[in-house]
């Protein structure tokens, strides 16, 4: 395998990287436009204020929403002291700390090393975002998870969803909590979190976006997004 790399590179919306792995680890961060990373695990999606680690030896592909600038940072070790991907928040100083390295990755010398020192320090300092959207194994709950991927404003209970899927609802709840570590209505809201940021980034609208994501109303919508991830959605591609 090859060592992660380091630099920038530009990417065009819908474009990516395919499946691919390294046997270093890397951080992986958009400073425009929003980010997702699929595992066989599930996916992880970052905008502008949020990076994603992913550790050595991880099958991962990339894939650009919106017009989007994509940072990588190749290391060594395992600083995060993490086995598994993760979404780690990103304030101002980590943001340019980020740009600043790898804006000129052939460069080298003391310079660069103490910043790469202090962007590990902030790197460790990050605090984890449960922003992944975990993919089931169990056949039922995938058939579920699928539709409502299909249809993120789908408002089917989950007793109905489970009948159609030949189960109960107790069944599926408890799967959702053993496969997904969450409840049903926990990991649908993430999805629909996350499918808002993908519509968000292709330019749609606050009002558009909270009624395709099935939302009742825009502002229900701003409500739960800015709880979740600090700013409004009005904001989101101008941080």
């Amino acid at each position: 395998m090859p060592e992660a790399p380091t630099g920038s590179r530009p990417l065009a919306p819908g474009g990516g990287i395919d499946a691919h792995r390294h046997d270093t680890p890397q951080i992986v961060y958009a400073c425009r436009g929003v980010l997702s990373v699929t595992t066989g695990a599930g996916t992880w999606v970052a905008p502008a204020n949020r990076a994603i680690w992913i550790p050595a030896g991880t099958v991962h592909e990339h894939r650009a929403h919106g017009s989007t600038d994509l940072r990588l940072i190749g290391l060594t070790g395992n600083p995060l002291g993490l086995a598994r991907p993760a979404v780690l928040a990103v304030g101002p100083l980590l943001r340019e700390l980020i740009i600043a390295y790898t804006t000129d990755p052939g460069d080298s010398g003391e310079e660069r090393d103490r910043l790469l020192a202090v962007l590990l320090d902030r790197l460790c300092r990050a605090p984890e975002q449960p922003f992944h959207l975990p993919t089931p194994s169990d056949p039922r709950l995938a058939a579920v998870c699928a539709a409502l991927r299909d249809d993120p404003a789908d408002s089917r209970t989950l007793a109905r969803l489970a009948a159609q899927a030949g189960t109960s609802d107790r069944t599926l709840a408890r799967l959702c909590r053993t496969e997904l570590g969450m409840t049903f209505p926990q990991w649908r809201t993430q999805l629909r979190l996350h499918h808002a940021l993908l519509l968000l980034a292709d330019g749609a609208s606050v009002t558009a976006v909270a009624h395709r994501c099935g939302w009742a109303s825009a502002s229900a919508f701003i409500d739960v997004f800015r709880r979740a991830l600090g700013y409004t959605p009005g904001r989101a591609f101008t941080l």
